[in-house]
């Protein structure tokens, strides 16, 4: 039944919604879909989305003690505000990462935030860190029945707050803090990921250099926080620079990695001349797909299952998906393709992934992490 609904609901979305969603400008459709998912939830009408998903315990895993029903979440940027995580688990996501969330309100860049670049499948993003904070973020998590985070985890992205009082380290390491103690205060959400490498905010990547790095970890190490910590790793270093971040990494008490964030090289275009040198912003889906593989496949090389990996980047079917795992990742998550291809793709991801499952004769999900080392 599930299947069937899919299918119907993959040529609804490209014959009709699709085609009606790219006339509007970005940012205003982007805007449309939170206020729907504020109204479907405050009707609980979301149950109506249910049948997108696909359950199956071959894609199982209980990972630092979460369980999660299938390795395909939503990424970090989407919900900055935690509008979606109802939605999210009616369309059949295995987890959420929300945020990126700062210390202080932030009203992000100057807008258009947005731009498609459909022959790419892409999206340049320019937001900056726009949220309404830590506090208001902690105030939205918990007015969520408890049923919805049932199997369920739920990851809170935490940036530095998007203004020319936090560019230099020491204040911006504060920043960083204050998000993440009173996260730990409030309880609400069981994973902590830390984003060092948001392209499109005052002062650049400060924590994306290992001396930098070091004084960041330093301190969220005396929090002592009890929740896992991840990190969400920069897609524009060279492998050399991106392994001195990694050794300084595992030197703290960080549990994980999301592997990456945006690309800004635009030379990944396959047509650069879609994008006016003169647009802002950083580029999400297909351009990140190789760049993000390679560093998943590098890292589990280097580091095993010492970190546990999180790939993002270009996930639109479910080989791609199991590319990533198969590179070294235990979860994947996406978001550009909700926008190219429709909710329901979700649901056919974790769906292709039992088929591949099947092709390679393995029982389940965690027997394909890092095959692709293996012989």
């Amino acid at each position: 039944m599930g299947r069937t609904i899919r299918k119907m609901s993959r040529k609804g979305y490209a014959k009709v919604a699709k085609p009606l969603l790219f006339r509007r400008q970005p940012d205003a459709a982007h805007q449309s879909m939170r206020w729907t998912a504020r109204a479907l939830h405050a009707i609980r009408g979301e149950q109506l989305l249910s049948g997108w998903r696909y359950k199956n315990p071959r894609l199982e895993q209980t990972i630092l003690g979460l369980n999660f029903v299938n390795p395909i979440g939503l990424s970090a940027g989407l919900d900055k505000d935690f509008d979606l995580p109802s939605v999210a688990k009616k369309i059949g996501c295995g987890f959420e990462i929300g945020g990126s969330v700062t210390a202080m309100p932030c009203e992000g860049n100057p807008k258009p935030w947005f731009r498609r670049l459909a022959s790419e499948q892409s999206i340049v993003v320019n937001v900056g860190l726009a949220n309404r904070g830590v506090a208001k973020a902690i105030e939205q998590i918990r007015s969520y029945s408890p049923r919805v985070w049932r199997d369920f985890p739920l990851s809170v992205s935490v940036a530095k707050t998007n203004s020319p009082k936090q560019v230099r380290p020491k204040q911006a390491i504060a920043d960083y803090c204050d998000s993440l103690r009173q996260l730990e205060e409030a309880g609400c959400a069981p994973l902590y990921e830390i984003n060092i490498s948001c392209p499109n905010a005052y002062g650049g990547e400060p924590f994306t250099t290992p001396a930098r790095l070091k004084k960041l970890l330093a301190a969220v190490d005396e929090l002592k926080l009890s929740r896992p910590v991840f990190i969400k790793m920069p897609t524009d270093k060279t492998w050399t620079q991106f392994a001195k971040l990694l050794s300084i990494i595992d030197k703290h008490n960080v549990a994980g990695l999301t592997i990456g964030n945006l690309v800004k090289d635009r030379s990944k275009l396959i047509d650069p001349s879609v994008l006016p040198d003169d647009t802002p912003g950083s580029l999400s889906g297909r351009p990140a797909q190789a760049i993000t593989t390679r560093l998943i496949h590098k890292t589990y090389a280097l580091y095993g299952d010492r970190f546990v990996i999180i790939g993002v980047g270009g996930v639109f079917t479910a080989e791609d998906a199991y590319e990533k795992i198969r590179a070294g990742a235990s979860l994947v998550a996406l978001v550009t393709a909700l926008m190219f291809e429709g909710p329901q793709v979700v649901g056919d991801i974790n769906e292709g992934l039992v088929e591949l499952l099947d092709r390679d004769a393995y029982v389940s999900i965690s027997e394909a992490i890092g095959a692709a080392h293996r012989k």
